[in-house]
């Protein structure tokens, strides 16, 4: 008999590769043409892992956004960003950025100049967080969080990283506009670890390194949705392998309205990204001064 209480999978998805940017190659898990979005997430790439040599690492440079928070999760390399805002500044290995984009910004998410000039790994992951209609105009905000104030919940031979919500009561350091949990699971080979979701969430878990079995077997580069039923998520790493399994596992409370997109915009009605265009085109996002 089914668990009423465990969350079950609606579809297991791979993850398509795919160029951003100015060709930097990347692993999408949506939106593909299985899976638009899991409200209120929009987007989620893996970047890498990717070893440059000199002279061959890509970025995103010089672009705007508008409606919704960019989140960058850094685990190898280093990121240098800037925006029109006159923020800049780095990232590196466990740092996260989380950029509300709100009213519009321009923005530049490279490797360090280090890394394009010298070569070297960059790994990491972009998430897209919709923003209500009541947020989408709101200023521009950035969260950048290091790798020490993100705490570590180790349990039932697993480590949890807490980047926002809560997990087993220790709450992530990021602000979010809507009740979202965002945590990175690394499970020994064998663990078992059971994830309360709270009620009303939409979920998912992407594997980016080993195997889990949610029930169904979800490996490397592959996401498991899972339905709007239940509040629990239990996992199982495939025992016997050589590595860690690795996983995200992202909920939220969806927000159940009208999504208008094109490109880098995220409004609610397709005369918001014609405003968004224009304001863009004209100037009223701004500009990188350099």
């Amino acid at each position: 008999m089914a668990d009423p209480k465990r969350k079950d999978i609606l579809a297991v998805v791979d993850a398509v590769r795919t160029l951003e940017g100015e060709g930097m190659v990347v692993r999408r898990a949506f939106p593909t043409a299985r899976v638009d979005m899991v409200d209120p997430f929009l987007l989620l790439d893996e970047m890498g892992p990717q070893d440059y040599a000199p002279g061959e690492a890509k970025g995103a440079p010089d672009h705007p956004h508008r409606g919704f928070e960019a989140v960058t999760y850094i685990l190898d390399g280093v990121g240098e960003h800037e925006d029109s805002e006159g923020n800049h500044g780095f990232i590196g290995p466990g740092d996260v950025q989380w950029m509300t984009a709100g009213s519009g910004v321009i923005h530049s998410e490279m490797p360090s100049r280090d890394i394009r000039e010298r070569g070297g790994r960059m790994h990491g992951f972009q998430l897209w967080v919709n923003l209500a209609a009541a947020d989408k105009m709101s200023t521009p905000r950035y969260q950048d969080l290091r790798a020490s104030t993100i705490p570590v919940v180790e349990r039932d031979g697993a480590r949890v990283r807490v980047i926002a919500g809560e997990f087993d009561g220790v709450g992530g350091p990021v602000t979010t506009h809507s009740p979202i949990n965002y945590l990175h699971v690394s499970a020994a080979p064998g663990a078992d670890l059971t994830v309360e979701v709270p009620e009303g969430h939409n979920a998912f878990a992407y594997v980016f390194a080993g195997e889990l079995t949610l029930p169904s077997q979800v490996g490397d580069g592959q996401m498991a949705v899972f339905g709007a039923g239940g509040n629990r998520v239990d996992m199982s790493a495939t025992s016997g392998a050589d590595e860690e399994t690795e996983v995200l596992l992202l909920s939220g409370r969806p927000l159940s309205e009208p999504v208008a997109r094109y490109g880098p915009f995220v409004m609610n009605t397709r005369a918001e990204i014609a405003e968004a265009v224009e304001d863009y085109r004209n100037g009223r996002l701004g500009v990188i001064r350099r």
